[in-house]
């Protein structure tokens, strides 16, 4: 069964080369692989495969009926192209998802607002749609939770330093799966800089102790300087990233827009929010790595802050893009607007579902777009260069790539967060996801044996991977927040999708437990009562009293422990004194 696992060798060897560290990030890649694999069957078995039989059989399909009324305005949905259509019109149409993209199993749009009858089965489409996407996000969020206590539990043990760091680390530290001897080496040069991160931040200690008010007050003064820097970065890059996206939608949208037809420029204003996006996250980091400097923060902290920095610039320029797609969907929230009078949306969004899907496609396909450049036309050209001019003084200085465990990690869980966004509104973005992230990890093991060496600035592999858990769980929190907006408040469009024609997609699970027997509505009509909430609510909440009081018990048991111990080393320290004094 050892065989089975997937890419167990690899991970082997690259933590016989590199250490744990950089295999940490290979294992957490190995696992959003696994984990959108896993949803892709769920995705497909549910939504895909049984609409393609259904198809395919020419079997019956009966129409739902609608619950609501809609102006002729608002059912006008038409994407396909109409007389002769170009060669590249279809290439535009693959890359920015439009045109014959939106008659596909790719979007929304594409779906029908009907049930297939088989025989005696019924097979409700909206239903299995709408479950489906749930049920996703419920799989994705107790596998991660799973994964992260499990890793908090080897972190919490491994970077216990109560019991004295040095010693952990001199005695402790080793990784004994390496095996080249540049790797030993490596291993040499992170352990004393391990040491030597200790013991800058133990003089730094001492420095700020000896510090007069007037220093400290100037330091806190630049520091609150800086960090309004950061906070004005911020707040421009995700104001571009706002007027990106309005004036993208505003040109896409009109019909008397200046960029019909021109194919290059068409697709670049289709993709300026992806652009200005990535651009923001390339660009305002750097900026940050100088700023941190100027801070004088000990460098434990000064990494911390940092990666922290940058999580929030990632997962905050896409809740940006989302703002900007509601604000222009529902009319910044105003149902009376000349635009959404009629619909209850934007008109100029005859399929808004599909136009969200469409973003974070674009989102995912330019993601993976910018890496190859970036390996084909920076990583390349610099290992070329470094390895054949080492005697430039420039080149010198530049030196050879890192791999940057954390700025890859904050990638892919930028890249997971997007699919997550997507996914109800485009449910093919699981599999394109699961492939996207297969030829992310063979990239990566041939960039990293071809161009890289490990950074001098490394992590404990325990530590660091709960910590992109803890920034994946994030992500998938921020994307949840949209899905259920989507499903239990927007009205769904009227023209498109399994839910045209419902007040809100929430309405066809009412619908489905409408017909079932009396004995099954009355069991979930209690279920989803108060007089089922308020009791479960304070058994849960005695329960948790219960684990806190035990964790409590045994945290004051380990502090006793750890006590006695201290004690037994003073006890030690003493015989060893006694035994000297009287050897002589």
């Amino acid at each position: 069964m050892s065989y089975v696992v997937m890419w167990k060798s690899t991970l082997r060897h690259i933590e016989g080369h590199f250490g744990t560290g950089i295999q940490s990030y290979f294992n957490f890649l190995r696992f959003l692989v696994l984990m959108n694999f896993v949803a892709s069957l769920l995705v497909v078995g549910f939504v895909i495969a049984p609409n393609a039989a259904f198809e395919a059989l020419h079997l019956n399909w009966t129409g739902r009926p609608n619950n609501v009324s809609a102006n002729a305005s608002c059912v006008h949905y038409d994407p396909s192209a109409h007389g002769l259509v170009s060669y590249f019109s279809y290439i535009m149409d693959l890359l920015s998802g439009k045109g014959f993209m939106e008659l596909t199993y790719l979007f929304y749009g594409y779906y029908q607002n009907s049930a297939v009858d088989f025989a005696s089965f019924s097979y409700n489409v909206p239903l299995a749609y709408l479950l489906t996407a749930f049920f996703y996000l419920l799989f994705c969020l107790i596998w991660i939770v799973q994964r992260s206590v499990y890793c908090l539990k080897h972190s919490l043990v491994s970077e216990d330093a109560s019991l004295g760091s040095y010693s952990n680390k001199v005695f402790a530290g080793w990784d004994f799966g390496l095996m080249q001897h540049s790797a030993v080496q490596l291993k040499h040069k992170s352990i004393r800089y391990e040491l030597r991160m200790d013991l800058e931040e133990e003089a730094l200690r001492r420095r700020l102790a000896e510090r007069t008010t007037r220093q400290r007050a100037t330091l806190y003064i630049l520091r609150g300087l800086l960090n309004l820097l950061v906070l004005s970065l911020l707040g421009g890059g995700f104001f571009c990233i706002y007027l990106a996206t309005s004036y993208s939608q505003w040109l896409l949208g009109s019909a008397d827009s200046p960029v019909k037809g021109q194919y290059i420029l068409e697709l670049l204003v289709a993709y300026l929010p992806s652009i200005v996006i990535t651009v923001a996250n390339l660009l305002i980091p750097i900026i940050f790595g100088v700023i941190v400097q100027l801070e004088k923060y000990p460098l434990s902290f000064e990494i911390k802050i940092t990666l922290l920095r940058n999580v929030f610039l990632r997962l905050a320029s896409l809740v940006v893009l989302l703002i900007s797609l509601w604000s222009q969907i529902t009319c910044s929230g105003d149902p009376k607007d000349s635009n959404c009078k009629d619909c209850g949306y934007s008109h100029l969004f005859p399929c808004w579902e599909t136009s969200v899907g469409q973003e974070m496609y674009k989102l995912l396909i330019f993601d993976l777009l910018i890496m190859l450049l970036v390996m084909l036309f920076v990583e390349f050209p610099r290992k070329i260069l470094v390895t054949y001019l080492p005697s430039c003084p420039l080149l010198k200085l530049w030196g050879q790539q890192e791999f940057m465990v954390p700025s890859n990690v904050l990638d892919l869980v930028y890249g997971q967060t997007v699919c997550w966004t997507g996914a109800l509104f485009c449910p093919l973005l699981p599999v394109l996801n699961t492939l996207k992230y297969i030829m992310i990890f063979y990239l990566k093991k041939l960039t990293l044996y071809a161009n890289c060496r490990p950074a001098e600035r490394t992590f404990r592999a325990s530590s660091s991977n709960f910590f992109f858990l803890l920034v994946l769980l994030m992500g998938l929190t921020i994307s949840c927040v949209p899905a259920l907006y989507s499903m239990f408040v927007l009205p769904p469009s009227k023209s498109c999708g399994p839910f045209r024609g419902e007040p809100t997609m929430w309405n066809t699970v009412s619908n489905a437990i409408s017909e079932l027997p009396l004995t099954a509505q009355e069991f979930l009509e209690f279920v989803g009562s108060l007089a089922f909430a308020v009791p479960l609510f304070l058994l849960l909440s005695i329960l948790m009293f219960y684990l806190m009081a035990l964790a409590g018990s045994y945290s004051s048991m380990v502090k006793g422990l750890k006590g006695q111990l201290r004690l037994e080393g003073q006890d030690k320290l003493f015989l060893v004194k006694q035994i000297s004094e009287l050897s002589q």
